[in-house]
């Protein structure tokens, strides 16, 4: 085999290697991040302050950790959020261990079991 030929192969896996290692860099920006909700403590009371601080973009995914005999989540509008109320044709979670990927603009979650969003279980994020 000439030197040229040889060349040519290692100029080849130096191309591939390059375009692995762009894609690992780049692959974070498809998925986006995950953060549960509440951290450690998960989706509970009190977690209306939760978002504050964070930088969420859109397609990044929130977690929500909660036992599901005692709460739920719901995805609302503005108005639902303000006045901790379910409207029509709401998504409503219950498997205690939901990922819900944000959209951009604003989300609002609740949790629409009797009097637990106006004890501060909800959340607003902004998704840029």
């Amino acid at each position: 085999m000439s030197s040229e030929g040889r060349g040519s192969a290692g100029r080849a896996m130096v191309i591939i290697m390059v375009a692995l290692v762009y894609l690992l860099i780049h692959s974070n920006r498809v998925h986006g991040a995950t953060y549960t909700v509440g951290g450690s403590a998960g989706w509970n009371f009190n977690t209306v302050s939760w978002p504050k601080g964070k930088s969420l973009k859109a397609g990044d995914v929130l977690a929500f950790n909660y036992d599901s005999t005692l709460h739920n989540v719901v995805a609302v509008n503005k108005g639902g959020y303000s006045s901790c109320t379910t409207p029509a044709g709401a998504k409503v979670y219950q498997s205690g261990n939901d990922k819900i990927k944000l959209v951009k603009g604003q989300n609002f979650f609740i949790c629409n079991y009797a009097g637990h969003c106006e004890s501060g279980m909800k959340i607003a994020v902004n998704a840029v």
